[in-house]
């Protein structure tokens, strides 16, 4: 019997780009002529995995929110790692805008991509396994079809392909 192929589906953040692309949208917010004096501030807490904007106005917010995700992009973070909740009137007429950093499969997902994966028909086992899945099959022609499917789909997260072996 031939050795049976796998790999895992993951959902992972570099931690260390997000800082980096805070920092970066720090160091921006306090040299762009427009955001300089509007009293906006952004800040990191990598212990929650959140991201907090808090501006003068939905408008400011929105534009530092932009100039943020324009960072991750070019740190090959995908947007989709973070998630924005609506804005909240905080003190002094102020708005604050807080994202979390998804990672991690959460059980609603990994079952929609389990079944998903099942109604393509194809001979895969898988798995869910605490905040990952993992897909195996004896043909890793069905594999890579696998692969190639889930990179089509949008699941409201980014999703990475690891350990196939």
């Amino acid at each position: 019997m031939a050795k049976d192929s796998s790999f895992d589906v993951v959902s992972q953040v570099d931690m260390q780009e997000v800082d980096n692309a805070y920092q970066q949208t720090a160091r921006e917010i306090s040299q762009r002529y427009d955001l300089k004096d509007s009293g906006s501030t952004i800040d990191l807490s990598k212990a929650e995995r959140t991201v907090t904007i808090v501006a003068p106005a939905d408008f400011v917010a929105r534009q530092i929110t932009d100039v943020f995700n324009s960072k991750l992009i070019k740190r090959g973070v995908d947007i989709k790692a973070i998630s924005w909740d609506a804005p909240q009137a905080a003190s002094g007429g102020s708005v604050r805008v807080v994202g979390r950093v998804v990672e991690g499969i959460d059980q609603a997902c990994a079952k929609k991509i389990n079944k998903d994966i099942k109604d393509l028909k194809l001979k895969v086992k898988v798995t869910i396994e605490a905040d990952k899945l993992r897909v195996t099959s004896a043909s890793k022609d069905a594999l890579q079809a696998v692969i190639q499917f889930l990179r089509d789909q949008d699941y409201g997260q980014p999703l990475q392909f690891t350990n196939y072996r």
